[in-house]
């Protein structure tokens, strides 16, 4: 079908998600046909470096022919039975890998299709455990602002971007939200390191005045992604799990952006040795394959539901475990063990790192933010007082569009320009990458 037909179906039948459709439609639409590795290639043939890696979830290229060849073999059994009473092949096989590969405190792999429903499902065992345990009075989360957990009501009513939540609050139910720590704009106008993590002094006092109250605290790890790429300052993570461990509170960890490598470990709990009670994982999981997503707990807590049947986990979904998907997924876990691809990450971290700096020295980047091979750039129109620009000038989308038209695809957050591109890019392709953003915040912010 020609580029125009699709356009103009595209303007007349989808509602795109995160979009303002009326501002989508003033412009032609970019309508990807195709991807090879790292690029992303148009109905016209255009090829892009894939610089979010599509939304963060492609890890190791688009179309491995591993992957690609562990779905046609599954396809040749069976695409999809339920979980409801029974199990199938591939599912059995990824929660054994999912269980040896995160942090040995989680033995249970409850599956799922998607991150928002997998942090979902981290709330509702939660609240559960508490009320197996024969203990009530347990009704209120500790989470950030500034905290995204997806869409479903439960991760938006423990979610903290008003933005996003706000015109949801009157469906939502309460939580306590402790201070971001967002050292660039600290909402306790301090300085790190001299603050001491006042921050996190303040979410212990909100814990220790409502303990009784107290279900779990929730956290993304190590980075506040949907924020702005919020990297969370040393020792905040370890002093999330003390906080826990010291109120006798479950800490649950929202993996999902951060996980599988994106920090330079395979789980950004590993940089503080912060490991959870409860963690969410998706995104990575079938390097973008499928949609699947995987809750885990410690034994403590799975056992907290065995006995008579008011004890029993009543959430389920169609396609939970789905075979085709849980195929995908190991499949994306043997790369990694057979490329080593976290022991080729050093160097691009780096290169990362150091064209960071370089960025530095452009008049209106107020801040940038790295942690492995993810990183945040924060454009504001005073550099000295760092006043944001007015959202209505729209520079971040300013800034991708420029960059699409030289071969990058990227979406910002805000006037938060987003590099996440896939764990394989060459460093040659992260080079041209970083080059051709710099090019463009260059010209839309001086130009």
């Amino acid at each position: 079908m020609e580029y125009q037909d699709l356009a103009k179906k595209d303007f007349q039948y989808l509602w795109h998600p995160f979009t303002q459709m009326s501002d989508f439609t003033s412009c032609p639409p970019l309508i990807i046909e195709r991807g090879e590795g790292i690029y992303l290639i148009d109905t016209q043939g255009n090829r892009y470096i894939d610089g979010v890696s599509s939304l963060w979830v492609n890890l190791h290229g688009h179309r491995r022919p591993e992957i690609d060849q562990a779905i046609e073999d599954q396809l040749d059994k069976i695409a999809h039975s339920t979980m409801l009473g029974m199990a199938n092949v591939p599912a059995v096989l990824l929660a054994e890998r999912l269980v040896e590969k995160t942090p040995e405190n989680l033995t249970r792999v409850f599956f799922s299709d998607n991150g928002s429903t997998a942090m979902e499902i981290a709330l509702k065992i939660a609240y559960q455990y508490w009320t197996n345990k024969g203990v009530s009075g347990k009704t209120r989360f500790v989470s950030l602002k500034n905290a995204y957990h997806g869409d479903t009501l439960g991760a938006v009513s423990v979610g903290g971007i008003d933005l996003f939540h706000s015109i949801y609050r009157p469906l939502l139910f309460p939580a306590y939200h402790a201070p971001s720590p967002y050292c660039y704009r600290c909402p306790l106008d301090k300085s790190y390191p001299a603050c001491a993590l006042a921050c996190l002094e303040e979410l212990e006092k909100m814990v220790e005045s409502h303990r009784d109250e107290v279900i779990a605290i929730v956290s993304e790890s190590a980075v506040q992604g949907a924020a702005g790429m919020i990297v969370m300052p040393q020792g905040y993570m370890r002093g999330l799990r003390e906080i826990a461990d010291k109120y006798g509170v479950p800490l649950i960890l929202d993996e999902v952006a951060m996980g599988f490598g994106r920090t330079g470990k395979m789980w950004a709990c590993e940089h503080e040795k912060a490991w959870p009670d409860i963690m969410a994982l998706s995104k990575g999981i079938t390097n973008g394959y499928l949609p699947l997503a995987a809750t885990l707990t410690t034994e403590e807590i799975y056992s907290s539901f065995l006995g008579d049947y008011t004890k029993t986990f009543y959430h389920g979904h169609s396609y939970t475990g789905n075979p085709l998907a849980c195929a995908a997924a190991l499949a994306n876990l043997e790369i990694f063990d057979r490329d080593k691809t976290l022991e080729q990450l050093p160097p691009k971290i780096q290169l990362l790192s150091q064209w960071l700096e370089k960025f530095q020295e452009l008049s209106h980047v107020g801040d940038t933010r790295q942690k492995g091979l993810v990183a945040g750039i924060e454009l504001v129109k005073d550099k000295a007082t760092k006043e944001p620009y007015p959202r209505e000038e729209t520079v971040g989308f300013q800034v991708i569009y420029k960059a699409r038209d030289k071969g990058v695809a990227i979406r910002p957050l805000g006037d938060v320009i987003v590099i996440m591109p896939p764990l394989v890019i060459p460093e040659g392709e992260l080079d041209r990458l970083m080059e051709v953003i710099y090019e463009c915040v260059k010209v839309v912010t001086e130009g």
